[in-house]
């Protein structure tokens, strides 16, 4: 997204878990620093197939021999995965789990592969984990272990509906818009 908005896509608001993408369009002045707000915060969580009396509790578990396959989101694409390979090898495990790593698109994608039995076990955000109704979260990733998940949420300088945006953009701030977000999981703090 970011790299099409700096190619000139047109585009209103920027609003993203990718916190590093949204600087680059503030640093390069696609978005002012005024127009730009660090609004929500998700977790990671690690999530099993639901009725699966699993072998997982913990994201050390994973390393278990008895335990197959997981799934994260590509790091270099999907900011959960990014996060989730961060977390992997700041507990050190990294290199046991990497060779059973099967890599998804998205966090959707991820849910697929678990709700299906496809992997036992995947890292998604716990907003995406808690509107699936068949995976359970088996435990959730330590914070000191990764980057902040964060959502900035900004208007574009070139919006061609530029106060329109800024209105919803300052409606995402609301009160009413933060209970929603408070409703399916994100930390609104």
């Amino acid at each position: 997204m970011q790299q099409q908005i700096s190619q000139g896509a047109p585009v209103d608001i920027f609003f993203s878990a990718a916190e590093d993408k949204f600087d680059l369009l503030v640093d390069d002045g696609a978005i002012a620093k005024e127009d730009g707000v660090d609004l929500l915060k998700n977790e990671l969580v690690l999530v099993v197939p639901k009725g699966d009396i699993s072998r997982i509790a913990s994201l050390e578990d994973v390393t278990k021999d008895e335990v197959g396959r997981i799934s994260i989101g590509t790091p270099e694409t999907v900011p959960a995965g990014k996060y989730a390979k961060e977390s992997l090898e700041s507990l050190h495990i990294w290199n046991s789990v990497q060779e059973k790593t099967i890599y998804a698109k998205d966090v959707r994608q991820v849910l697929s592969y678990v709700e299906t039995g496809n992997v036992e076990a995947g890292l998604v955000y716990k907003t995406d984990a808690l509107v699936s109704e068949k995976v359970v979260i088996a435990a959730s990733v330590d914070t000191d272990t990764h980057a902040s998940i964060v959502y900035p949420v900004g208007v574009l300088r070139k919006s061609k509906q530029y106060e329109a945006a800024k209105e919803f953009y300052e409606y995402l701030q609301s009160a009413a818009a933060l209970k929603v977000f408070d409703k399916y999981g994100f930390i609104t703090e």
